[in-house]
């Protein structure tokens, strides 16, 4: 099949408008001509796309399947098009990250200067968001990009970037405070701090740990600063990812790191599969993937 990228507009006029006339005007031609050009595109496709009656026109199944398939070659191609002229002119748009809470406070920062270092016209955007919100502005195209963790990810193109162990805070004079590491095992018995279930972290632990919310005691809060506080006051201890640590150095709680193979986090870069990205939003991602690993 060899068609023109006017050939493939011309479809998509009559598509869109399901009238001869009006999708001949919208793309400059008389209506002998846009007929001829539409029995050209269905002879090379080999199948009958439109079924035509005296009062309308209507896309059959096949050119339904191939209307979808046009828009998403056209959308790509807008893309591609939006990136070089990012490359050719000044280097100005926006680009919209989403992150995980705990990313957007230690990860995302000496990103965000570097970036802006190298693409001063370029307005970023940072959403701290909860892993499914994030995805959610992800799927809906608010954002170019997603650091998030937990969830079905298959719709998505991931890049990992940490596989984050999980820490026990405690008050300093915990009887398990002073130990090098620690298992999910010795925290039986314990009163634990958690966060709410619909958190990555809460959703992870409960995976390695299904007796975590049979533990006496267990509170049960929405912000890591409240399990900050609750901790300092000796009302529990609790287990978080290594990067919410910042919280808990704060409030000069001991950390332990927790020895269990199973409590691990993956921290993923998301994008929209076959989307292409401009180049200040593959900069961006980039500068994120080159980010250090630390805490």
């Amino acid at each position: 099949m060899n068609l023109s990228v006017r050939d493939l507009e011309a479809f998509l006029a009559l598509a869109d408008t399901q009238h001869f006339t009006r999708a001949a005007e919208r793309c400059h031609l008389s209506q002998s001509a846009f007929s001829q050009k539409i029995a050209r595109i269905e002879r090379a496709a080999g199948v009958r796309l439109f079924e035509r009656s005296t009062r309308q026109v209507a896309l059959t199944p096949e050119g339904q399947a191939f209307a979808e398939e046009v828009r998403r070659i056209r959308s790509d191609l807008q893309h591609a098009l939006a990136s070089l002229q990012d490359l050719t002119t000044r280097r100005v748009g926006k680009v919209a990250v989403a992150a995980l809470p705990s990313a957007a406070a230690v990860w995302m920062p000496p990103v965000i200067a570097r970036y802006r270092a190298a693409w001063p016209q370029v307005r970023v955007q940072l959403f701290d968001a909860l892993a499914q919100h994030g995805l959610d502005l992800l799927r809906a195209g608010a954002v170019d990009l997603a650091i998030t963790a937990g969830g079905d990810l298959r719709e998505f193109d991931l890049v990992e970037l940490k596989q984050e162990r999980f820490w026990l805070v405690c008050p300093p004079g915990h009887a398990l405070a002073g130990k090098r590491h620690v298992t999910l095992r010795q925290l039986q018995g314990q009163e634990v701090v958690h966060l709410a279930r619909s958190s990555s972290v809460r959703q992870r632990l409960e995976a390695a740990w299904p007796d975590a919310l049979g533990q006496p005691g267990a509170l049960e809060v929405e912000h890591l600063a409240t399990v900050a506080s609750l901790v300092a006051q000796g009302l529990g201890v609790s287990v978080v990812p290594e990067l919410t640590l910042f919280h808990f150095e704060r409030a000069g709680l001991a950390r332990v790191p927790v020895r269990d193979p199973s409590l691990v986090r993956p921290i993923v870069l998301a994008r929209r599969k076959g989307k292409a990205l401009s180049s200040a939003a593959q900069a961006m991602a980039d500068e994120i993937v080159r980010q250090p690993r630390a805490k």
